[in-house]
This record gives structure tokens, C-alpha cells and sequence, in this order.
């Protein structure tokens, strides 16, 4: 299958508030918004799978007088070319990084939310010297979106039925998208204990809400094939989570916000168990460099309907860095 440009499923898109740009990475063309006095620092904002740059709006709203926000798409999201067999933490870690050089053109602090958070973590470890002042690791799912984990549960008993149910019927960069059969097959595919989530994770994020009839726009924007390289773990080929935070380089915000455990089957319904945040502050504390640890009450994406404290959070932490 060839790659897939925006230009190919313009009738995708849906306008946002602030103004889309494309910049040409060479093997993809990378879309991303900016805000903010060009002048003040550089703020890179990397979204979890699944979700668009828009989803930052209103932060980048609140942001944009201290920083200069960058938000964008990786490849597989929203504008941003999707390329079938080529997701995976080092082809996203050398996205970033060829971003950072083209267009941001000096040191910056990344935050990234979910699966962005452990791009965020790889740029951070593997990045060149100097590249990142600091990481803000926004509820990210370390060990727990290993197929075979050093710590605590994996994903192959929770999101991964997930991802690979979104890639059945969806099919790789929406070749098929069967949006009606997926809903209709969720129930006999998923697990018993995800059955309450079904309208979570195909609706409006409203949790009392069934499946939406037609796909919600966040994953129109979205090629199934990135849940998919999470589900068969070549997401992670290039390095394991341990080894990863070890490597770390510059100052970690680690937060920690949403985690349920089934009482019938003890499986993780959330990002990261309390164990395996333990273990990630350790690892990454054995680097030597300064990490915060913050445990919060919040839905794992804090920077949407919590924008105000996201942004409380980060900036007291970002007052700190050197």
C-alpha cells in the first residue's frame, strides 16, 4: 500500500481554531500548528494515538503568552502522511527530533500525553545533546504497552484487543473503515470487562454514552495501523520502556493520573499501574538528572478537559528548569 497524504482524504478534515502548517521531514510531511512570541521559549506538544494536535486547543490558548507552543501530528495523525509499516518509537523519535532542526531551530521542552509521553521519553534518551531542556511525561503508558512487560500487567489483555479490533474493521490507513460492523462485533471481540468502555473508546469520550452511529472525528484523523504496531509490538522494536528511561537525558515532569484495575479479572484499565510509576520514576531518577513525580486526579488526557491545571502543572515545573 502506497503512503497516504492529506491530500488524499482532504474531505477528512474539519477547521480548528488556529492556523495548520505542512513541513516536509522527507519521508513524510509533518503537520503542525504555531503559536506564541517567537521570542519566548519553545514548547512542543506531542498528542497520544488516537488523537489530533486540536485536542491541545485550549491550552495552546493559555500557553502561547509564556511559550512559543508548537503542536503536531505524527505520522499516522490528522494532515500528517500515514506510512503503512513504518510506526514505531524510533521512525516517531526521528520525526521529533527532524522537526525540532527544520522548524523549531532551537532547544525545547516536549510534552507528550499517553503514547506520546514515551516518544517524548525516546527523544529525550536518544535525541542529539542539548536537543531538550525537558520532558513532560503526561500520563504515559511505560510497561504497560510492552506485549511482555518487566512490571506489572501488558496490553495485550486490554488495549490491545482494542487496537486490533480497530484494525480489522477499520483496516490499515482506513482502507475498509467497517465503522457500523465494528460497533456491531465489539461486544463478541472485546473482553467482558471492556464492554462498559465500548462507548468511551468509539464515542465522544462521554463514558455513560453508547458508540457513536458514524466515527468521531479524532479517529477519522487517525490510520488504525498505529494501534495496530502496539498490538503486535513493533511499536517498540527499538528499544524496550527499562532500557529506554535509563537513557533519559535532560529533566522529567512524570505525571500520573488514570488507572482502574478490574476487580473481577485484576486487569489495568488505564495508562500505568501504581507499581509500574514507581518503577519509571526509579529508572529515570537513576540517570542523575532532576525528576518530579506527580500523582493527580485527572482523566488521562488532563490537557483537554482540564486545560487550566495542565497547564498549572507544567508551568510550575517549567519554572525550575535551568
Amino acid at each position: 500500500m502506497s503512503m497516504s497524504e492529506a491530500a488524499d482524504r482532504a474531505d477528512t478534515f474539519v477547521p480548528h481554531r488556529y492556523r495548520e502548517q505542512l513541513v516536509d521531514l522527507g519521508e513524510i510531511r509533518m503537520n503542525y500548528v504555531a503559536e506564541g512570541d517567537p521570542a519566548a521559549p519553545a514548547l512542543l506538544l506531542i498528542p497520544a494515538q488516537g488523537e489530533s494536535w486540536w485536542g491541545y486547543e485550549d491550552a495552546i490558548g493559555l500557553l502561547s503568552s509564556r511559550f512559543q507552543v508548537f503542536a503536531i501530528d505524527l505520522r499516522g495523525q490528522g494532515r500528517t502522511t500515514w506510512t503503512p509499516g513504518r510506526y514505531n518509537l524510533g521512525t516517531w523519535g526521528a520525526d521529533v527530533e527532524r522537526f525540532i532542526d527544520l522548524v523549531i531551530q532551537r532547544p525545547v521542552i516536549v510534552a507528550g500525553n499517553s503514547s506520546g509521553g514515551i516518544i517524548t521519553a525516546y527523544v529525550a534518551a536518544y535525541g542529539k545533546p542539548g536537543l531538550v531542556r525537558g520532558a513532560i511525561l503526561e500520563d504515559p503508558p511505560l510497561f504497560s504497552s510492552q506485549a511482555a512487560p518487566p512490571y506489572g500487567p501488558g496490553m495485550m489483555q486490554t488495549l490491545g484487543p482494542i487496537f486490533r479490533l480497530w484494525a480489522k474493521w477499520l483496516g490499515p490507513q482506513w482502507s475498509v473503515g467497517d465503522w457500523t460492523g465494528m460497533v456491531k462485533a465489539a461486544p463478541d471481540e472485546l473482553p467482558a470487562f471492556l464492554h462498559p468502555g465500548i462507548g468511551f473508546m468509539m464515542g465522544d469520550g462521554d463514558p455513560g454514552a453508547g458508540a457513536s452511529a458514524t466515527p468521531v472525528q479524532h479517529l477519522k484523523e487517525y490510520d488504525p495501523e498505529w494501534g495496530q504496531a502496539w498490538a503486535d509490538d513493533t511499536a517498540n522494536a527499538s528499544v524496550d520502556h527499562a532500557t529506554l528511561l535509563a537513557q533519559v537525558k535532560s529533566p522529567v515532569l512524570l505525571t500520573h493520573h488514570f488507572h482502574i484495575t478490574d476487580p473481577d479479572t485484576g486487569q489495568l484499565m488505564g495508562a500505568m499501574t501504581d507499581l509500574q510509576a514507581a518503577q519509571a520514576r526509579r529508572l529515570l531518577e537513576s540517570t542523575g538528572r532532576p525528576v518530579t513525580f506527580i500523582p493527580l486526579d485527572a482523566p488521562h488526557t488532563m490537557h483537554e478537559p482540564m486545560a487550566q491545571h495542565y497547564v498549572d502543572v507544567i508551568t510550575e515545573w517549567i519554572k525550575a528548569l535551568p
